[in-house]
């Protein structure tokens, strides 16, 4: 059976696993899909009455959608399923547009800008499913292997 699923590419879990699949992919990106549900126990307090998701939220599922970009490359170059772990090293020109709500889904796209010195450059964006756009940024991600220093 082929690695398709989000948990079998990275280590994240609930309830900190903010991408629900990927929606389609290419040599130098990805693209992810999120809907954000009305129970998720942060709506509780942000905020009470009218909840909103919250931007570091958002933030993290670009992450996450880099991180199944890694983990694709790392794959196709050898290394094993759960072999390695996405270490963020550097955020960017964030830009937030519009807020996101419970019940809205997402498609979260990332792009590979450049390699440099183990470092990955990525640019990364949120938009609702009608094309809204939610948030751009920038960010740097490492892949490092788990005990060591070495990164793929």
């Amino acid at each position: 059976m082929p690695l398709s699923s989000v948990t079998d590419l990275i280590p994240h879990r609930p309830p900190f696993l903010f991408v629900d699949s990927i929606v389609s992919e290419t040599a130098d990106g990805l693209v992810a899909q999120r809907v954000w549900r009305a129970e998720e126990d942060f709506y509780r307090g942000h905020y009470p009455g009218a909840p909103i998701t919250p931007g570091v939220l958002l933030c993290e599922s670009v992450f996450q959608t880099g991180a199944l970009y890694m983990a694709r490359k790392a794959l196709a170059t050898g290394a094993k399923p759960g072999e390695g772990l996405p270490l963020l090293a550097k955020i960017s020109e964030v830009r937030f547009r519009q807020p996101v709500y419970p019940g809205d889904t997402t498609l979260i796209e990332v792009k590979k800008k450049e390699v440099m010195g183990g470092f990955t450059m990525m640019s990364g964006a949120v938009r609702k499913d009608d094309g809204t756009r939610v948030l751009t940024l920038e960010f740097s991600v490492a892949w490092k292997m788990p005990g060591g220093n070495k990164t793929i």
